[in-house]
């Protein structure tokens, strides 16, 4: 196989390491964090900085996966085009872009931000790059359960790089996130479940078959639609929110009630289509509820 590649192709092909739209949704996330944390405008040094210094640790992240995932990407037929996969990127050269950029990403939040953050996002990217990737994916069905909280630490990193403190509403955004991912993950999975079983990853699908698998996605939606009414239960949004917690995670029990009923085989790929729909939506609805109805200064850590 040639794996030369021309200037353009080997930039994309890094970019691509970097699994840019995951970013960017972590990013969303993150930078809704830091509007949540202030009653008015987030300085424009955090706004910059701070979302530049976690991008950059998130891809590297990122990168660290593609990495040690190179062997089971070629097998699956959604990621065997995979830079790495191709040989348009060797290890040497993941490793060094990994490091790279994980190293620039962390003097950027130590020297521009705040400690906190910076070692916060540390402890993330070593929960997703390292703790999940080389061992939960690979050791237990509830992998994706354990290893969603480092995927549902941006909020608290957007909040803390304008407190730089760790305040109990940023914990309710990371317990939303860390809520979602399950029933995000999980229908994928079971969308991509011969894949999974071929490369012998434990995903729940596998291990447990789909109609158990379809079952957790129910209950956890119905967790996370109650988690969703925490921040209108503890003061920190208002009725905006609410009701568009509600018609969310109403949509959202619908497709999980589909992918229980489990006739349509296209049903789980909607509805993982939908979760990300979701995420991004009532995180937006937060962010319009936060300036509309205004809660109590006291309420709100001030940068």
């Amino acid at each position: 196989m040639d794996t030369t590649v021309s200037p353009q192709a080997r930039w994309r092909d890094y970019l691509e390491l970097c699994k840019p739209s995951v970013v960017a949704l972590m990013m969303l996330t993150a930078v809704i964090g830091m509007f949540l944390a202030t009653p008015g405008m987030v300085p424009w040094q955090v706004l910059v900085f701070g979302n530049l210094g976690i991008a950059l640790c998130a891809a590297s992240a990122a990168a660290v996966n593609h990495l040690v995932d190179r062997r089971i990407d070629a097998v699956m037929a959604r990621t065997r085009a995979r830079p790495m996969v191709r040989g348009a990127v060797d290890t040497r050269h993941a490793i060094a872009f990994a490091a790279v950029i994980g190293v620039a990403g962390m003097a950027i939040l130590i020297l521009l931000v705040n400690p906190l953050t910076a070692w916060l996002t540390l402890a993330s990217l070593v929960g997703y790059a390292f703790i999940y990737t080389f061992w939960l994916k690979r050791a237990t069905p509830q992998n994706i359960v354990i290893g969603g909280l480092a995927g549902a630490a941006p909020p608290l990193l957007g909040w803390t790089a304008v407190t730089n403190e760790v305040h109990g509403y940023a914990l309710l955004l990371v317990l939303i996130i860390f809520a979602w991912t399950p029933p995000h993950f999980w229908a994928l999975a079971i969308h991509r479940k011969e894949e999974y079983a071929k490369v012998e990853i434990p995903m729940l699908p596998v291990t447990h078959g789909e109609k158990h698998t379809a079952l957790h996605v129910l209950l956890y939606t119905l967790i996370l639609i109650a988690v969703t009414l925490l921040p209108f239960a503890t003061g920190m949004s208002g009725p905006l929110y609410l009701l568009g917690a509600v018609v969310l995670g109403l949509g959202f029990l619908y497709w999980a009630v589909l992918l229980m009923i489990g006739k349509d085989p296209r049903v789980p790929m909607q509805t993982f289509w939908y979760s990300i729909i979701y995420l991004m939506a009532l995180f937006v609805v937060m962010l319009l509820d936060h300036y509309i109805f205004p809660r109590p200064l006291a309420l709100i850590v001030s940068p």
